[in-house]
């Protein structure tokens, strides 16, 4: 069973960027998919963007062309740059990470981004 943690949440003001990161330890296939989530205040956990293991990327509509996955397989880790931040993607964001075993969940980070 993998153990996910994540880093790099908080304040910020609409156009800024934030970098969320996520460290993966504990029982981990090699080939797996790392994705972000996230999930605002009475609204259902999103897909934000996902990346393989092999690098393919996937990303929700609303933030193609503004944020970036990026991973080190190496480190068993994954980031996402958040650039030009609006008010609406103020949720908490969750790391996931998935296997042919498990599919793991972090504890969510605070995003707020103020207009």
């Amino acid at each position: 069973q993998a153990q996910l943690v994540e880093s790099g949440g908080g304040l910020v003001q609409a156009g800024g960027s934030l970098r969320l990161s996520c460290a993966a330890s504990g029982s981990i296939f090699s080939i797996n998919v790392m994705g972000w989530y996230r999930q605002a205040p009475g609204k259902q956990r999103e897909l934000v963007a996902v990346i393989t293991s092999g690098g393919i990327r996937n990303y929700a509509d609303s933030v193609k062309g503004r944020f970036t996955i990026s991973r080190d397989n190496a480190k068993n880790t994954a980031n996402l740059q958040m650039n030009s931040l609006k008010p609406e993607d103020t949720a908490v964001y969750y790391c996931n990470l998935r296997d042919r075993s498990s599919d793991t969940w972090g504890q969510g980070t605070q995003v707020t981004v103020s207009s």
